[in-house]
């Protein structure tokens, strides 16, 4: 005589959701925060070629996109490791960017610079691997597996295009102060302030793509259960936008 398997609780699939989410997300934490202090190590380590000085590499290393795109998804997966159904709007906010901005990051790097790059040392492909390819594929695989969401409405979208545009503004300020810019698509004394707008302009549209698409996936993907299973794990609903 045989009987069938009880099925799984509520309180056991919650369980089951925040567990995997703990692990998956401080694995992606780890990954970017190995990838940022590996490239930190070398624009440390002495170099007789260059007359920089360590303040200043490590001003243009932290001005560059990738690096702060890999701290946002750090910080944000840090804190989904610790309370995996986290919410609020800073928060919603801050995820969003971090998928965002990563998704560009991978996007730009294998699309457009990939075949530019200098020769590097060992560690350095490793940072190069972690910051361009792990992060950014882990970002959005993690998100698809285990969320949190429905998180993103109409004003998270409307606030994570604050981040990308004053990282613009930086650049090609700080760019036309020292003539230093951290991409070459974005070099406005070598291509143009014209040419370097428009670049920068086609960039911008595929981040609001990418904003829509995270936002048309929120809507057909399931919500995934709060720490306890009691639900989704945005109490609100998905029905406001």
């Amino acid at each position: 005589m045989t009987t069938d398997a009880a099925p799984a609780t509520p309180d056991a699939v919650g369980r089951g959701w925040t567990a995997s989410a703990r692990v998956l997300h401080a694995l992606l934490a780890l990954a970017a925060l190995t990838g940022v202090a590996l490239e930190v190590s070398r624009a440390l380590a002495f170099e007789p070629t260059t007359d920089l000085s360590g303040t200043e590499r490590l001003v243009r290393l932290f001005s560059y996109f990738t690096i702060q795109s890999n701290l946002l998804v750090l910080v944000a997966s840090a804190l989904l490791a610790l309370r995996p159904a986290r919410a609020g709007r800073v928060m919603a906010v801050l995820h969003l960017d971090a998928l965002l901005c990563i998704a560009v990051t991978g996007v730009v790097y294998h699309a457009v610079l990939a075949d530019a790059g200098a020769d590097l040392t060992p560690s350095g492909d490793l940072a190069n691997f972690l910051l361009h390819t792990v992060s950014p594929i882990g970002t959005w695989v993690v998100w698809l597996l285990v969320g949190p969401r429905p998180r993103f409405r109409t004003a998270t979208v409307a606030w994570s295009v604050v981040y990308p545009l004053g990282w613009i503004a930086y650049t090609f300020v700080r760019g036309g102060i020292t003539g230093w810019y951290p991409y070459p698509f974005l070099d406005a004394g070598a291509l143009g302030l014209a040419a370097a707008a428009r670049n920068t302009a086609l960039v911008a549209v595929g981040f609001l793509v990418l904003a829509l698409l995270v936002r048309l996936l929120e809507r057909v993907l399931p919500a995934t259960p709060g720490p306890t299973g009691r639900g989704p794990s945005d109490p609100r609903g998905r029905g406001r936008g």
